[in-house]
């Protein structure tokens, strides 16, 4: 459940239903282990946030999923709805996680879907290359709770609640009691400390 399967159309679909919307956070997990994938979808659905996840075996997928075919900006083709937050092994044949990354960071249009780089091996030098062109993070294999909890924080705002975090300011003229010419600031009420 949760892998990636080719409908009648030719679409992509990615099993679950009202991605983006309500809250829900979609992930999209890049790693060519089926093994690693299924720990991943697992750990990120029981990890308490509603995660959609789309899994692929390859870059080259995860670029169709993103519609960023050999080198053409085109619309997504997972039910048309956004991805929040790919997450991608490093070590894979073909395109590795870097490759991909540094895909999806030269499309203008892309630049806000925060990637993650996970790998089994710890080299700096790695871990480096990828912060420096823009990779959230760098996860080490196996994925563990605490690593989930982080990629919470990484998912665009957009897929969180969308008053999350945001102060709206009401014209003047809704704001009812003073009409506007007798509105004032109240600073003498103000405490300094």
């Amino acid at each position: 459940m949760g892998e990636v399967t080719e409908g009648d159309n030719g679409k992509v679909d990615g099993g679950g239903g009202g991605g983006g919307e309500g809250g829900e956070v979609r992930v999209l997990v890049v790693d060519d282990s089926a093994v690693d994938r299924r720990i991943v979808e697992g750990l990120l659905k029981r990890s308490g946030t509603i995660f959609e996840v789309i899994a692929v075996d390859s870059g080259k997928k995860a670029m169709e999923v993103l519609g960023l075919n050999e080198g053409k900006t085109e619309s997504p083709i997972v039910n048309d709805k956004k991805i929040d937050i790919i997450l991608t092994d490093y070590c894979m044949p073909e395109m590795t996680g870097y490759d991909l990354l540094k895909a999806v960071k030269e499309q203008n249009c892309r630049k806000s879907i925060p990637v993650v780089i996970m790998s089994s091996e710890n080299e700096p030098q790695r871990i480096n290359r990828c912060r420096a062109i823009g990779a959230e993070d760098f996860i080490l294999k196996p994925l563990q709770t605490k690593d989930v909890q982080k990629l919470r924080s990484y998912a665009r705002p957009m897929a969180l609640s969308p008053k999350a975090g945001t102060k709206r300011k009401m014209p003047l003229d809704l704001m009812g009691e003073n009409s506007g010419s007798e509105r004032r600031p109240r600073l003498a009420e103000m405490a300094v400390a």
